[in-house]
């Protein structure tokens, strides 16, 4: 980071950053507060324009002040990268395409009608029809990387609130090059000559050429390399039994490589980070790459907010209040109204509709980028810009309070269905069985399960199994299962059962600790190396344990009885009483409050069932 005014050294900015980040976050979440509100007072308490304009008169608070706003504002758009990077993990092709309707209907209608509806009113207080354009188009824009993280905290995004308010963002965010190249258009028509100048023709004309090529180089080279690439690292790491580095390091490369190829086709770094993200989504190390990225994500777009709270400058909002306000109130005013009857006539319930509109209607981030072009092209006029852009930086600190209120409002039950056919298939399905470790014993275990249509999901952390297993069609990912948050992100939470089937004993422990840390009663079975891990297995709280030798030895036995003409009711009803005396010497070394867990082991058919 940049050397401080007071000469506090080159890290300065951001030892001053991570210090806030470790009060604030703590601090506002024992209040029960939204972590982004504090992100943004951070941001205006320690920027140019809070204490920082005390520091020269008191140099020591250069110490704990953000001296270097422009380097905060380069790590701020890697943090909206990773965000956008995340959501698109959570698409794919096939999902986008469910909801096209939302986003290319929906979502561009509200871009349009906001942006005339907007540049209507800027021109009737005066501005011109080109300025008043530009402020119509950039606050018609709502903040991607404001929304969904408050909308994350609050659980809001698998529902229908989540679909509609992120298609919306969604196709807000494909707008930004179409209104990039408006603003060219407006610049184009200010001009001498107007549109029919040839060079500006030239310009406008080809500005399409390098994102479309951009986009599809991102597109063809992604589907390329992007498997070679992480299968390559998960062979290492299996070999080394290491390697999580080279991981987390592919994956910033991914995430800053297609953010940079996007920026070099004139399109935002947040698109191209997007669509790296719906192409993984698309791989069998999805869950991985997630696990791997969140710390990046969440720490970055802190960087995101404080960058929003210091361009906020609280002397120019006191030199004119009633202006600054009254216009952040009206803009979030107008938007939300607007979003709220276009979501209805999409046929959103009303309570979905609401929430939807309330937390698009503050301005979002993009609007900066829109605006400052503007100004920097003659079309928007400097003075008033700079305090659209003041009262658009008010109206996304709202956005908490704005998630909040709608939430109270749409508290009952949404009876709409208006939704329907716009509502994607879950990425996880609910009461699937989840298989840990896909070699010989999970397939057969996940056959039986399919033979009988139990759905299920399977986790294995071989590159070569998970790919074989892929191109077979089954639902499988790459992952450590010992992770609690590649159980959480792989739908544990609404798991009807856990099966533990790898062979190496320390690691089955691992994954059952893991599981039972997250839920105490889901029956749990698990693939036991031999008598003594049965029982210890059975310490640790699985419904069942099933040990390789004493099943072995039981089907041996079991077969050689039929075989030598013993009924198969006898065989069958001696080797169940077997299995269970079995049962209870391993369940002796079970604590007392777990002995009586219910056990639903992976039996034969009972005599005469």
């Amino acid at each position: 980071m940049a050397i401080g005014h007071g000469g506090g050294g080159e890290y300065k900015d951001l030892v001053v950053f991570l210090a806030a980040a470790g009060v604030v976050v703590p601090l506002f979440s024992r209040l029960k507060i939204s972590p982004v509100l504090g992100f943004l007072a951070a941001g205006v308490l320690l920027g140019p324009h809070g204490l920082g304009s005390l520091a020269e008169s008191a140099p020591w608070l250069s110490w704990f002040t953000i001296s270097d706003p422009t380097q905060i504002a380069q790590l701020s758009e890697l943090g909206v990268a990773f965000l956008l990077f995340m959501i698109g993990l959570e698409l794919s092709w096939e999902r986008l395409k469910s909801m096209r309707r939302l986003v290319f209907g929906l979502g561009l209608m509200q871009v349009v009608i906001c942006s005339v509806v907007l540049g209507a009113g800027f021109a009737l207080l005066g501005q011109s029809l080109a300025g008043a354009a530009v402020l119509g188009m950039g606050l018609a824009l709502s903040s991607t990387a404001v929304v969904m993280p408050v909308m994350a905290e609050r659980g809001r995004l698998k529902g229908a609130v989540g679909r509609s308010t992120f298609a919306v963002l969604l196709a807000q965010d494909l707008a930004v090059a179409p209104i990039l190249i408006t603003v060219s258009l407006l610049v184009a028509a200010a001009a001498p000559g107007g549109l029919l100048e040839p060079q500006l023709i030239g310009r406008t004309l080809f500005a399409l050429a390098p994102a479309a090529i951009g986009l599809a180089l991102v597109v063809v080279i992604g589907r390329l390399v992007l498997r070679p690439l992480f299968r390559s690292v998960a062979r290492s790491r299996k070999r080394t039994n290491s390697g999580q580095e080279l991981f987390v390091a592919l994956c910033l490369l991914i995430v800053v490589g297609a953010g940079v190829a996007a920026q070099a086709a004139g399109l935002s770094m947040s698109i191209g980070a997007l669509i790296a993200g719906v192409m993984i989504a698309e791989t069998e190390y999805r869950r991985e790459v997630e696990i791997n990225i969140e710390p990046f994500k969440g720490l970055l777009l802190g960087v995101f907010f404080v960058g929003v709270g210091i361009g906020l400058d609280v002397r120019a909002v006191a030199a004119d209040p009633l202006f600054i306000f009254g216009l952040a109130a009206l803009i979030t005013v107008v938007k939300a109204g607007l979003i709220f009857g276009l979501a209805r006539l999409w046929g959103i319930g009303a309570r979905t509709a609401i929430e939807t509109a309330l937390v698009l209607g503050p301005a979002g981030e993009f609007a900066f980028v829109i605006l400052a072009t503007g100004m920097a092209e003659g079309v928007a006029p400097p003075a008033f810009t700079q305090g659209v852009m003041l009262s658009a930086t008010l109206s996304m600190f709202t956005v908490p309070l704005m998630a909040a209120l709608g939430q109270r409002l749409s508290r009952r039950p949404e009876t709409a269905t208006g939704l329907a056919e716009d509502t994607p298939p879950p990425v996880v399905r609910d009461g699937a069985v989840m298989i840990v470790g896909y070699g010989r014993v999970g397939r057969l275990v996940g056959d039986m399960l399919a033979e009988h249509n139990v759905p299920f999901i399977a986790l294995d952390t071989d590159p070569a199994a998970v790919t074989a297993a892929r191109k077979a069609g089954v639902d499988i990912y790459y992952g450590d299962a010992g992770r609690a948050e590649m159980l959480e992100l792989c739908g544990i939470g609404t798991a009807r059962a856990l099966v533990v089937t790898m062979d190496a004993p320390g690691k089955v422990d691992e994954v059952v600790i893991a599981a039972r840390a997250l839920r105490s009663e889901m029956t749990l079975i698990a693939r036991a190396r031999d008598d003594r891990h049965a029982a210890r297995l059975y310490g640790l709280g699985v419904t069942d344990a099933v040990p390789e030798t004493t099943e072995a030895s039981l089907q041996l036995a079991e077969n050689t009885l039929v075989d030598i003409g013993v009924p198969m009711g006898l065989v069958l009803a001696s080797i169940h009483e077997k299995r269970d005396q079995f049962r209870a010497v391993f369940q002796a070394a079970t604590p007392a409050d777990r002995r009586n867990r219910p056990t639903r082991a992976l039996r034969g058919s009972t005599p005469g069932s």
